[in-house]
């Protein structure tokens, strides 16, 4: 949870800079979101191929556990959608953010990209909702879920901020399943947004 209330306290940082005039406006134009953009991804693949499990992981993928991926996309589009009568937002809008699967960075720039930043900040914060919801919850939710269904309520976080809980609570003989899960939902993440942020 430190982490998410770091990247929340930053985002707020950002906007009381820019309201008070102390950081013009103009400084983060298209151009320089874009960058940051291919640089976060950058980042990530380094982050994955120094990961010294990365093989063993790759060894020990079953097509059955990419069925998990599969559920958890197709939950999280189920519940946007149902979000989408209740906000009164268009639904493209709602399933674009749910579509970060807590992947605030990458999705939330993206989404403002293609619609705008007030958007992207609904993105921002439903994304580090979600993470901080599964940091909280999976101890209470391993009671009454299956293993699978609890290690989707991370998304995109299970081979990150969220894995040392999964883990926790549901035994070290998930961590692969955990971290194939997001590994795919990652990289499902730009295309998605991209797609319904078009429609």
């Amino acid at each position: 949870m430190k982490t998410s209330l770091i990247i929340l306290f930053f985002f707020l940082l950002g906007i009381l800079a820019a309201w008070s005039g102390i950081m013009p406006c103009g400084i983060v134009d298209d151009d320089v979101t874009v960058f940051l953009l291919y640089f976060l991804m950058t980042c990530v693949g380094i982050s994955l191929g120094c990961d010294s499990r990365l093989r063993e992981i790759f060894a020990t993928l079953k097509p059955k556990n990419l069925l998990l991926p599969l559920g958890t996309t197709i939950g999280t589009f189920l519940a946007s959608a149902l979000i989408s009568f209740v906000i009164a937002r268009p639904m493209s809008h709602a399933l674009a953010c749910g579509a970060g699967f807590a992947y605030y960075s990458l999705s939330s720039i993206l989404i403002s990209q293609h619609v705008g930043s007030e958007l992207g900040t609904v993105g921002l914060i439903a994304n580090v909702t979600r993470e901080a919801l599964t940091l909280l919850l999976v101890p209470v939710a391993a009671r009454f879920m299956p293993p699978a269904a609890v290690i989707s309520l991370g998304g995109a976080t299970t081979m990150d901020t969220t894995l040392p809980i999964l883990v926790r609570t549901l035994g070290k003989e998930w961590t692969f399943v955990a971290v194939i899960h997001a590994v795919v939902l990652d990289f499902s993440v730009p295309f998605w947004v991209t797609l319904f942020c078009s429609l």
